[in-house]
């Protein structure tokens, strides 16, 4: 828990992660949040379509996962995930991108991803098991 951070109320918000979704798109922010909603017990605590407002929401909502788009306006996913890991260095990150490549993921583990997920790739089975397999605070 961060310094003046409330506890989650209830018992269900302590045992669950909650994720932040950021995309430009709102269909890919709703996509992924009904991925989420249909398919765990996990909690969405909100949705940015740009990297400025996510580090806002990250200072607001805590938000134990991340998931960040790479190209959007204002500021990319990977600046965005260098604030993220300043700010807040024991929040997850995945990146949820068409543009995935190895140069991509060494930048982005570079920046603090834990894992780079395309968007090409099956959504339900590729993201769900990417978020399964992040132990959060690990």
């Amino acid at each position: 828990m961060w310094p003046g951070q409330q506890p989650a109320k209830g018992m269900e918000a302590a045992m669950f992660p909650s994720i932040l979704i950021v995309d430009d798109s709102s269909f890919i922010r709703v996509l992924v949040r009904r991925c989420i909603e249909a398919n765990t017990a996990w909690n969405v605590c909100g949705e940015a379509e740009n990297g400025k407002i996510a580090v806002e929401k990250v200072i607001q909502l805590h938000p134990d996962i991340v998931i960040l788009d790479l190209q959007m306006p204002v500021m990319d996913g990977l600046e965005t995930a260098r604030q993220i890991t300043k700010i807040a260095p024991n929040t997850v990150l995945l990146m949820f991108t068409m543009h995935k490549s190895e140069q991509l993921a060494q930048a982005a583990k570079a920046a603090g991803i834990r894992d780079v997920v395309s968007k090409s790739d099956s959504v339900t089975e590729h993201l769900l098991a990417s978020l399964r397999s992040m132990e959060v605070g690990a």
